[in-house]
């Protein structure tokens, strides 16, 4: 598309035309970087989910490789897909890093609020199924884009970290590690929470927090229904990884004025070599650091580092992801082939949504060296 411009036919004196074709090239030049601009931005698409009509931000890097990793991030209550993608920063950081981000927008709840569903008390009401809806928009990005199945993760903020939490319980399958910034652990969420696969876990957390309080409101003080403290929290997800070793550490206090300092707290040596880390923001309040709040750290960079720090490198046809491909592969390949088992993208050497004999073939050649 473009559009070819002509010059009215008007007779001024000289300086009246070098003033008005001034401010016409100006105005023109202003409009093509608005465009340019606009061109570059995520647009807001729809996913329908549930019997609903759900909306979402996508941001993919030019640079984005095949089995990319990809970054869910929930806004907070009464916010929005769009503001927590432009104070969060993190398209800037997927363009360094090259992976995928996908901002969901939340429901309206009766209030006229934006929401996800974690079972607050005046959500009583509410059926909408946001693990679901998260769970089938992560396959289906997976599939449409060729993102990672394994290397799938999920933060967000106060609401949007409750969230984070719940996924880390009913999808662990999805998502292989979480990371809360100033969310807390419901009560219902904190006594049914049995992952499939324990998985490393980051919360960034405020000890003033005044909405998601640091010692949890089990008497339901605050409105949001009872809920457990961070320190609780912590400990299960320290405990079901079987975390043996733990690291405390502060980090150096680079910007004073913002009256907080942080201390943290990192759960090492579990299963699987998973960690849960505990940024303890000394003072600090319902913040995103780096964007409001604390300034020491920025927290989109430190979660992003903690996700990449816990992604699984893998290789297609490597399915006991020991990092090679061998007998056992071979092995393993023909069970899911002879018994109907179900669809492993790890067996799908030619990339055709099937694992078949073809698949078998492929590994038997890369065993044997062909």
């Amino acid at each position: 598309m473009y559009f070819q411009y002509k010059a009215p036919k008007i007779f001024l004196y000289r300086s009246q035309k070098l003033y008005i074709n001034s401010c016409m090239y100006h105005r023109i030049f202003i409009i093509l970087l608005i465009c340019c601009f606009s061109w570059g931005q995520p647009e807001l698409q729809q996913y329908y989910y549930g019997g609903l009509d759900r909306e979402y931000y996508l941001y993919i890097p030019e640079s984005i490789q095949p089995e990319s990793p990809l970054v869910f991030i929930f806004h907070g209550y009464t916010g929005s897909a769009y503001g927590i993608m432009a104070y969060s920063g993190f398209n800037s950081i997927a363009d360094e890093n090259g992976f995928a981000v996908c901002y969901p927008q939340g429901m309206i709840d009766n209030s006229g609020n934006t929401f996800f569903n974690v079972g607050y008390s005046f959500h009583w009401n509410e059926s909408v199924d946001d693990v679901g809806f998260a769970i089938s928009l992560a396959g289906y990005l997976q599939s449409e884009y060729n993102l990672s199945q394994i290397n799938t993760f999920s933060t967000g903020m106060s609401n949007g970290g409750d969230l984070s939490y719940l996924l880390g319980c009913e999808a662990s399958t999805i998502f292989r590690a979480v990371g809360p910034v100033s969310g807390i652990m419901m009560e219902w969420i904190y006594d049914s929470c049995e992952p499939e696969y324990p998985i490393s876990l980051l919360e960034i957390h405020g000890t003033n927090d005044n909405v998601s309080w640091w010692n949890g409101d089990l008497e339901d003080e605050g409105g949001w229904g009872p809920y457990v403290g961070v320190n609780t929290a912590i400990q299960y997800w320290s405990e079901i990884n079987n975390c043996s070793i733990t690291v405390l550490d502060t980090i150096f206090d680079n910007n004073q004025s913002d009256g907080s300092y942080i201390v943290t707290e990192k759960h090492q040596n579990g299963i699987n070599d998973n960690e849960v880390w505990l940024y303890k923001v000394i003072n600090g309040g319902h913040d995103w650091p780096g964007a409001y709040g604390n300034m020491d750290i920025n927290a989109s960079e430190v979660v992003w580092d903690f996700f990449n720090d816990f992604s699984l490198r893998y290789n297609i046809g490597d399915i006991d992801f020991n990092g090679s491909i061998d007998v056992i592969d071979l092995l393993l390949i023909s069970d899911e082939v002879l018994f109907n088992m179900d669809y492993n993208f790890l067996s799908d050497c030619n990339n055709d949504d099937l694992v078949d004999i073809n698949d078998l073939f492929a590994i038997l050649s890369m065993v044997l060296g062909y």
